[in-house]
């Protein structure tokens, strides 16, 4: 099997930079790299503050946060990150975007390098086809936020080898985590399940069963879930939500993953949650307020 000491993260948002914090306090030398240096600085904020949260919890010692960050290295050139043992794609969820990365790094790739994509949702395997090596591709899909989350989905494309899967595995619970084995079907399983409920609670907001907090709140204390669906769906991003759930629907040629077309108009409106300060709930305030 590979050894991994280096690990590159391809895309600094909010998963890209929550697996690299992850993988620095694991030890790991940790290349983080995006198209955008904003958002390679911002990354490397977040980071910092999100460990800084951490230590005064108790979660982690000052001097792990310490020895963490200086192994953190932030670069725009995917030259730099190239040569990492273990490459991992958390770029938006597009699957031309993600390709696109793909073929880019091709050149600068090491010769034993092994890649990663952190995708939610596509094939593994039509995103190991676009590269020279198949068989060294597999899916991580790290759950959100990743410094706390527990589980990475190993998701195995058709051509990845044993000594791939093998690799990953070991690499993933090296940094602490649980791993669940998915087969290569849209969403695998985790967002199969999460997001069509997500989709459902929105199509009873929209079928005007439930106001938004009345669903919430019913599905809070009804179910025990520790957020609402409809909360949650803002957390993940109404944006990420739709492209998963057209990747079922796509996929599975099934008209029970059919987008809700309230969904829909949120995206088009530029509603996407609490990243964009608005979702089915307003963020601009002091206290979110439900928007229906």
């Amino acid at each position: 099997m590979a050894e991994i000491k280096t690990v590159g993260v391809i895309g600094a948002g909010q998963m890209g930079s929550g697996i690299a914090h992850v993988c620095a306090l694991a030890g790991y030398d940790v290349h983080l790299n995006d198209v955008a240096q904003e958002k390679l600085d911002q990354g490397l904020k977040t980071i910092e503050r999100n460990m800084q949260r951490q230590v005064a919890r108790g979660m982690i010692a000052l001097d792990a946060m310490q020895a963490a960050l200086p192994r953190i290295h932030i670069s725009n050139d995917l030259g730099i990150v190239g040569k990492s043992d273990l490459i991992i794609e958390a770029a938006t969820e597009n699957e031309e975007i993600k390709k696109a990365i793909f073929r880019s790094l091709a050149p600068h790739l090491a010769e034993a390098t092994l890649l990663a994509s952190n995708t939610s949702s596509i094939s593994i395997t039509r995103l190991a086809s676009t590269t020279d090596r198949p068989e060294r591709f597999i899916g991580l899909h790290f759950m959100n936020p990743a410094p706390l989350m527990k589980l990475v989905e190993i998701i195995r494309g058709i051509a990845t080898d044993v000594d791939t899967y093998e690799t990953a595995a070991r690499f993933a619970q090296s940094l602490g985590k649980t791993t669940a084995n998915a087969e290569d079907f849209p969403a695998f399983i985790v967002n199969r399940v999460l997001v069509p409920m997500i989709n459902e609670a929105i199509y009873t907001l929209y079928e005007g069963v439930g106001t938004v907090e009345a669903i919430d709140t019913a599905m809070r204390l009804g179910a025990n879930h520790p957020m609402g669906p409809l909360e949650l769906g803002d957390f993940i991003g109404l944006d990420t939500v739709l492209s998963i759930m057209n990747v079922l629907h796509e996929g599975l040629a099934d008209s029970k993953y059919r987008p809700c077309p309230l969904l829909v108009k949120y995206v088009e409106a530029g509603w996407l949650g609490r990243k964009s300060g608005r979702g089915f709930y307003d963020y601009r305030g002091e206290v979110p307020v439900p928007t229906r």
